[in-house]
């Protein structure tokens, strides 16, 4: 048993996959064209990090409810967390991306912290070894 997707409200499929992809590096592992439960256009959006494992899918935000949603999944909390094996390059390489930190990065009895925000706002931490 494992979990195989994770779900971010985004404002814009594009622009998430973008990021995704772009920024942080993850894989495109689907785009395709769906529908809604009540039959409106969508589409089914994954992208996993590099080697597979759990991947996100990019739900683009539906009615007020899920656009309020956008960035605060988690109501203000980190929620997300991205282990690397290298923290400084991935820290230097993720900064000139344009990726926001919100946090220096720091070291932990768990390994090396930086607090960043994705494309909707969400709080994610970059960990790496000590």
């Amino acid at each position: 048993m494992r979990i195989d997707l994770v779900t971010i409200v985004v404002d814009d499929y594009d622009r998430a996959l973008e990021f995704f992809t772009g920024a942080l590096r993850f894989e495109p592992a689907e785009d395709s064209p769906s529908l809604t439960n009540d039959g409106r256009p969508k589409r089914w959006v994954v992208v996993r990090p590099p080697g597979g494992g759990t991947g996100l899918l990019l739900a683009r935000a539906d009615g007020e409810r899920q656009r309020a949603a956008v960035g605060d999944q988690v109501a203000g909390r980190v929620g997300f967390f991205l282990r690397v094996d290298d923290f400084d390059a991935a820290h230097r390489r993720m900064t000139a991306a344009g990726v926001e930190f919100v946090t220096a990065p720091r070291t932990e009895p768990y390994g090396r912290i930086a607090v960043f925000l994705d494309v909707a706002g969400n709080r994610w931490d970059l960990l790496g070894p000590a």
